[in-house]
């Protein structure tokens, strides 16, 4: 049996006496596509930042295809493959599209020499095949902070996709996207971790979304994970349909 990609043990971090995450052990298997689910105070995010190194547990490890990476920081994690997109969009707002995902190269391989430009020094046919398959091709000359929320979010995800990750953690990608748009933009997302074989967790609060993308769902309540497997069985959880879906 292979190991997994992402594990945790016995991993706990509380708050003023409010224990947000509660010893938990978990696993991921590359390939998997997994939502986290729970109400607001759940959890959730401070699971999300404990693994890519936001917040530092006080007990419990996390690793990452095998080796220890608890408590460091965000850019080594990002550095061993772990990628993240924010439910905030963090872009270069001033930029353009295409410069955006040229700058999240160089971040990564700081190659950048005396005065030399940019684009001498990092991939640039990279960052437009990313562009088409994200389907920002079009927009690559347009200013970020000028792109309608959905692909602001595309966006994200391109600059992330330009770390060259094995895993990317998405917070609420559909967040701020109108009801007509998450669709589509769940499927330009998917298509392209797929096409990049990305393994993936994404933080969601739109259960259809959930369902319909999700390979396996892991429902959080009060700093736990409630239940955990294929979606249909952890939708029809009781405790799940109590505590997260109709709470």
């Amino acid at each position: 049996m292979s190991q997994p990609l992402l594990k945790t043990t016995a991993l706990a971090l509380s708050f003023g006496g409010v224990t947000a995450t509660d010893g938990i052990d978990f696993e991921l298997a590359e390939g998997e596509r997994l939502a986290i689910v729970g109400q607001n105070g759940a959890g959730k995010t401070t699971f999300v930042n404990i693994c890519t190194g936001y917040l530092k547990p006080s007990s419990g490890r996390v690793y990452f295809d095998g080796v220890d990476i608890t408590g460091q920081s965000p850019r080594k994690i990002t550095k061993k493959g772990v990628a993240r997109s924010f439910q905030i969009p963090q872009l270069f707002n001033e930029h353009t599209v295409r410069e955006c995902l040229l700058i999240a190269a160089f971040a990564k391989r700081r190659k950048l020499g005396l005065f030399a430009p940019i684009e001498r020094t990092v991939d640039v046919a990279a960052a437009e095949e990313i562009l088409e398959l994200v389907q920002l091709g079009k927009r690559a000359d347009e200013r970020a902070y000028l792109l309608p929320e959905g692909h602001r979010k595309l966006l994200d995800v391109a600059m992330a996709l330009m770390l060259e990750p094995r895993l990317l953690i998405m917070d609420e990608p559909t967040s701020g996207v109108s009801s007509d748009e998450k669709h589509a933009l769940m499927e330009t997302l998917m298509q392209a971790l797929s096409e990049r074989k990305v393994t993936s967790i994404f933080v969601e609060h739109d259960f259809d979304i959930v369902e319909r993308y999700a390979t396996r769902i892991a429902a959080w309540i009060s700093g736990k994970i409630a239940a955990d497997g294929p979606p249909d069985q952890v939708l029809n959880d009781p405790e799940v349909i109590r505590n997260v879906i109709g709470g």
